[in-house]
């Protein structure tokens, strides 16, 4: 948590938002301060992760955070969320990155549900 925010909200550090879902295992000096504090792990770290869950899940086909990212923008935009609202939460500077999830959505455009889907 940056400095400034800390001497203007002393207890913001104890609040779960501040908290890193992934901590490191161990703390570590900051450099800024010289203060050992807790960091988060790096991302390789939950890559690695995944792709253990993949393997013990015995999931055949090939799938990876990347597969996850994809798969959380297409139901976002599947559920009517419109198109800059899914590009804020994926972080892309273009609005055209973010329309390469929209081709999934015209495969049932006319929102049918076959009674042997259920």
């Amino acid at each position: 948590m940056p400095e400034a925010l800390v001497r203007k909200y002393p207890g913001a550090p104890k609040q779960p938002a501040w908290q890193y879902i992934f901590p490191a295992a161990k703390p570590a000096i900051d450099p800024h301060s010289g203060d050992l504090k807790q960091h988060h792990r790096h991302e390789s770290y939950l890559q690695k992760e995944v792709k253990k869950a993949i393997i013990n899940s015995k999931i055949m086909q090939q799938a990876s955070c990347r597969t996850l990212r994809h798969s959380f923008a297409t139901h976002l935009l599947e559920d009517g969320y419109d198109i800059r609202t899914v590009q804020e939460l994926l972080g892309h500077k273009n609005v055209r990155t973010t329309m390469a999830y929209t081709h999934v959505l015209n495969r049932n455009k006319y929102n049918v549900r076959s009674p042997l889907d259920i």
